[in-house]
């Protein structure tokens, strides 16, 4: 299952590390877009397979940040 961007923005904070075990409702990553901060929360249980972005990079609306199996 991969988890998106939900919008343009900065990734400012990742609070998981790869092999992490996430409930639904966890904070996984935190964008900051125009100033302002937006959670990224998982809708699934799982465990971090993979972190796709570092702190500081830029992504797009809809680009994938991590991957939960």
């Amino acid at each position: 299952m991969e988890i998106v961007a939900p919008l343009t923005g900065n990734v400012w904070r990742i609070l998981v590390s790869e092999g992490d075990v996430v409930s639904a409702g966890d904070t996984l990553v935190i964008l900051e877009s125009m100033k302002m901060e937006i959670n990224v929360d998982t809708v699934f249980d799982g465990t971090v397979v993979k972190i796709l972005k570092q702190e500081g990079e830029m992504v797009q609306g809809d680009e994938p940040l991590i991957i939960l199996d």
